[in-house]
């Protein structure tokens, strides 16, 4: 198994066991771009937690989870957006997938926006959506972050690591505990 890179990493590690995934470009030995796989494997995991409660019928518990999966989502774009994608865009390089892939986020926040669990298109609106994020996921990671890895010099590091520490990965929350009775 490969070491972790980072505290994110070594988190998502130790939940999936999946950090050999996608070793055909050498990515994953870097540790910023290895956090944003970790957490695109943690919210591909989410999806498939709301896809099950779609097919078991239950649209509210599917929209409980999706309303997990979409904080998580928001915080992760965040620091993909002033991170990686920001330093491809100050370095002039793939502007255009930039720029679709972040609007591809604001689609999908839109659409999740207007989700109503009580409509009688919910489930496929909803798979359609997680759909969609798959895509994404996977243009992320065999796109733009391979490519970040060979075109991104010091300067694009710099901002990638700022706001990997401006804004840490949701991997590293610490699960919610119940208070013991006193």
């Amino acid at each position: 198994m490969t070491t972790p890179s980072s505290a994110a990493t070594g988190h998502a590690v130790a939940g999936t066991g999946s950090a050999d995934m996608c070793e055909h470009c050498g990515c994953r030995g870097v540790p910023p771009i290895a956090e944003l796989m970790d957490e695109h494997m943690a919210l591909t995991g989410q999806a498939h937690f709301v896809r099950q409660e779609l097919g078991a019928g239950k649209p509210a518990a599917a929209m409980a989870l999706l309303a997990e999966l979409v904080a998580h989502l928001d915080r992760h774009v965040q620091r993909e957006e002033a991170g990686i994608f920001r330093a491809m865009r100050d370095s002039g390089e793939f502007l255009d997938e930039i720029d679709g892939l972040e609007g591809e986020h604001r689609v999908l926040a839109a659409a999740v926006a207007v989700l109503d669990p009580e409509s009688p298109d919910f489930a496929a609106r909803v798979t359609h959506l997680l759909d969609d994020l798959d895509a994404h996921v996977e243009r992320e990671d065999l796109g733009i972050f391979p490519v970040s890895v060979v075109t991104l010099g010091a300067p694009g590091w710099a901002i990638v690591d700022e706001a990997h520490t401006e804004s840490p990965s949701f991997l590293l929350d610490q699960p919610a505990t119940a208070s013991s009775p006193a």
